[in-house]
């Protein structure tokens, strides 16, 4: 009687037929192919997932060694329906294979477990072929050595690696023959085995590209159509460093450590970020802290106490609702790279996980202009306080984001004043860019530290001369300079006739003495009652709405112990004042900066 054998998708995928023919099948055998599964290698090969087109190719080589070998191949059953490919992964597929080997009384070869459990199940024989083939060394390891970084195969060229350090690498030619297309398949298809072991996991499989994790191995497979040619990069970590290596700062480590901090780690590829953040996860968890990462792929090399996240569902959206549930101290978001990974770095940052992120930017100030256009300007201290910029596996840079209200770099007037996002080198605490809103643009303004500093400094001994002239009408007076031709004193309200004189002559006399324009304001000022207020934004004005007892009475504004403006209750309670004008826009610079904002009843009816 011939024996009669039939094979399933995966023990062809897995190339273990050739194996099999030699030393288990005899001339004379069988060897039934269902077309189910040929039409099912092929809808994988026409949509350029790896394993339809290693599949076709082994049925290749395996019709080659059955001529040899004087077995009979044939390909038999039902042409499956698009639906039955469709439902492929559901085992409708492999229940198609069952029949085949029920109906012709054969042995199913397999090298699925649950395949093989199922047919035995049925009354079927079945042999079942281990998947996993143990190997000490993979082929692709004979190429590194404890100073490579990367490796680059490519189908008729030669073998190269990158060798040395961030900053310190060179390209290397590692073997003088040209690897064939047989050479990659072989390398491509020991990978794909390896990675059906708990060793590997698939992060990314578009058509044309395959990036694997296979244990500290980051490997990323492409061919046609979208490389001009396979080829396989494998990058493998080549330095692991603790934080104490960088020779951080006391000051830049107590910034690290403190709570719910936003650092961004940036620099350009190969410049150490990564490890840094490897670095930083190893010891925030020797501090006893939770720490999750968000990447994709997974490389980074981290204790085994941090859980490394990939995408939910194809999102990092939806792994932010997993992520809080598990409630991180800090997490660290390696490469972020698209419009959504800003939104959900943010989104985090101010829900209260301290955030660590991985930008690619040429200049330090790049991580900053990438947030810019993604998140409102005024956010951005809020969600990124720290950046630190690497060069070379070094920490070259590092940089602190306040928000403040002030008149910009080179501006004059006082009525310029704004919100301005200051970048300060966190070493000195010099102001070094400031960005702002001018119009209806964000515009970045480099700052000259040596003009700022002697700006400061004449700053400060004009108003040590200031205040010497006005103690002889207060003797604490508040001195404000506005700008390089005006100024603003606060005094006792009993002082500001003495100051004025008959006429104006004595303000006049002093602004000619000073060469500066004088705004006289009173200190303290008889406030009234002060009462509760609710404020909001509401189109183009800033509502404030109060009690209905007090309709129709004035009230007085106040922002800390500054008065900006006196109105009267209407019918509704409430006051409303355009955002465009003077007080409206120091009531919303209050809002933003945190300033008390109080209003005092004058009058009662």
């Amino acid at each position: 009687m011939t024996d009669t054998f039939v094979l399933d998708t995966s023990v062809i995928i897995e190339g273990k037929i050739p194996g099999i023919i030699n030393d288990k099948i005899r001339a004379g055998s069988k060897i039934i192919i269902p077309i189910a599964v040929l039409d099912e290698l092929q809808a994988q090969a026409s949509t350029n997932k790896s394993q339809g087109v290693q599949g076709l190719l082994e049925i290749k080589r395996i019709r080659d060694i059955c001529g040899a070998k004087k077995i009979d191949i044939e390909f038999s059953g039902t042409r499956p329906t698009i639906e039955e490919i469709r439902l492929a992964k559901h085992g409708r597929i492999d229940a198609i294979i069952k029949d085949i080997a029920l109906d012709n009384n054969a042995t199913l070869i397999t090298c699925d477990y649950i395949q093989h459990l199922v047919t035995e199940a049925h009354g079927i024989k079945s042999m079942h072929i281990s998947s996993l083939k143990e190997v000490s060394e993979l082929q692709f390891e004979k190429y590194f050595d404890n100073d490579t970084m990367s490796i680059h195969l490519k189908q008729d060229t030669y073998p190269f690696a990158k060798k040395g350090v961030p900053g310190n690498l060179k390209l290397v030619r590692l073997e003088e023959n040209r690897l064939s297309s047989d050479d990659i398949y072989e390398i491509t298809k020991e990978i794909l085995e390896q990675l059906r072991s708990k060793k590997g996991f698939t992060e990314i499989n578009r058509d044309g590209a395959t990036v694997i994790q296979l244990g500290k191995y980051r490997i990323a497979i492409t061919k046609e159509p979208f490389s001009s040619g396979q080829e396989i990069t494998i990058v493998k970590p080549v330095a692991k460093l603790t934080l104490e290596d960088y020779g951080l700062s006391e000051k830049l480590l107590a910034r690290l450590t403190s709570d719910v901090e936003g650092v961004i780690i940036a620099g350009p590829p190969g410049s150490g970020k990564s490890t840094l953040a490897s670095s930083l996860a190893e010891f925030y968890v020797a501090q006893n802290k939770i720490v999750k990462t968000f990447e994709s792929p997974r490389d980074l090399q981290v204790p085994k106490e941090v859980t490394q996240y990939g995408p939910l569902e194809g999102s990092f959206e939806n792994a932010v609702d997993i992520l809080l549930l598990v409630r991180p101290d800090y997490t660290i978001f390696d490469e972020i790279r698209r419009y959504r990974d800003f939104q959900v770095f943010s989104d985090m940052k101010l829900a209260g996980v301290g955030m660590i992120g991985v930008i690619h930017a040429s200049k330090p100030l790049d991580a900053v202009q990438r947030f810019i256009g993604r998140i409102e300007l005024g956010m951005i201290p809020q969600i990124l306080d720290t950046i630190i910029f690497m060069d070379a596996g070094m920490v070259k840079k590092v940089y602190e984001i306040l928000l403040t209200v002030k008149v910009p770099y080179k501006m004059t007037e006082a009525d310029l004043a704004r919100p301005v996002v200051e970048v300060k080198d966190f070493s000195t605490g010099q102001t070094e860019y400031e960005i702002y809103t001018f119009g209806e643009e964000n515009v970045i303004v480099p700052v000259d530290s040596e003009t700022e500093a002697d700006q400061n400094n004449i700053y400060k001994l004009a108003e040590s001369k200031i205040r010497d002239v006005i103690r002889r009408f207060d003797s604490n007076p508040e001195i404000a300079i506005i700008s390089n031709n005006r100024i603003r004193i606060k005094v006792q309200k009993d002082t500001i006739p003495r100051i004025i004189g008959k006429g104006g002559t004595t303000i006049s006399e002093l602004e000619e003495m000073l060469g500066v324009r004088i705004d006289v304001e009173m200190k303290t000022a008889t406030l009234g009652k002060e009462i509760d207020f609710e404020i909001n934004e509401s189109g183009n004005g800033v509502v404030i709405n109060l009690d209905e007892k007090i309709i129709g009475n004035k009230v007085n504004l106040y922002i800390d112990d500054e008065f900006i403006c006196a109105n009267q209750v209407g019918k509704k309670s409430r006051i409303k004042i355009d955002k465009r004008s003077e007080s409206g826009r120091k009531i919303l610079n209050a809002i933003i900066v945190g300033q008390k904002i109080r209003i005092f009843q004058t009058d009662s009816r």
